[in-house]
């Protein structure tokens, strides 16, 4: 599977992006601020990834430790803290700041302004509103050219894009859900940005899809599992409870049944005495 991004207006690419990142360059090797014990080198491999930065998938080019198991997307590697984003075309209005930890805010995860799915590590996030993205998110274009679709797709503004009740259901994975959305502007074609991602992190160059599903159905089952075993060790627990119960019980009415014999004898001593 192939698809190739293009985009009609400004691309953002980290290599453009970012000037000069004050992480230590070295050819294909950086010395990362939050991997600081080891070098990361440039690889690209097919293989599914976790990044480090911003927990999610990817797969293709990344930055890897040779060492341990850590992975960073080449998006998440090259900014650091509190770098300053201006004019995107997501959000031109104000500066964004590129923030290494989540954001601080009770037990409900910020949302992602653009694909809507929780943010949970490396974000984009605005100095004046609260508007957010991912590292991935903020590479997406305005306009984006796939493989399996003849017309260019342009996204659609939040209010519409946010209307899941007006029927967008998305090309590639047939479904409605929140976030912004691809909308063709020939046809009725809808593509959600969060599909769209998969161009940007390799997944869909790597022919790698539905990760979310699986990841949620390891989870469903790691619960199921995690249940089972409760319930079996509660099980056995109850039951051995029981058995000490029932063996206490016999042994204190065997001891008061014994008991009568012990004073029968000690009396009919004493009388022998």
């Amino acid at each position: 599977m192939t698809a190739l991004p293009s985009s009609s207006g400004t691309t953002f690419t980290p290599r453009s992006l970012y000037p000069m990142s004050p992480q230590l360059i070295f050819g294909e090797e950086i010395i990362h601020y939050s991997h600081q014990q080891h070098a990361l080198s440039m690889i690209n491999l097919p293989d599914l990834f976790r990044c480090a930065g911003c927990l999610e998938d990817g797969a293709g080019k990344r930055y890897t430790c040779q060492q341990c198991d850590f992975h960073l997307h080449e998006f998440c590697a090259l900014p650091y803290p509190n770098q300053v984003l201006k004019n995107h075309p997501f959000h031109y209005q104000h500066n964004f700041y590129f923030h290494s930890k989540p954001a601080k805010g009770g037990i409900a995860k910020s949302r992602c302004d653009i694909c809507g799915e929780p943010m949970k590590g490396y974000a984009f996030r605005c100095g004046a509103c609260s508007f957010s993205m991912h590292p991935c998110c903020e590479m997406l274009p305005v306009d984006i050219v796939i493989s399996n679709h003849p017309h260019k797709l342009q996204l659609l503004p939040p209010a519409a894009s946010s209307s899941a009740d007006l029927g967008f259901v998305c090309g590639e994975c047939k479904k409605r859900r929140s976030g912004r959305v691809y909308g063709c502007t020939v046809c009725g074609y809808y593509l959600h940005a969060v599909c769209a991602k998969s161009i940007v992190n390799g997944l869909y160059d790597s022919g790698i899809k539905g990760t979310e599903k699986h990841t949620s159905k390891l989870g469903a089952a790691a619960r199921l599992a995690s249940r089972v075993v409760s319930n079996f060790i509660g099980g056995l627990m109850e039951s051995i409870g029981e058995g000490l119960g029932q063996a206490l019980v016999q042994n204190v009415t065997k001891g008061k049944a014994r008991q009568p014999k012990k004073k029968k004898k000690k009396e009919k001593k004493e009388r022998e005495g």
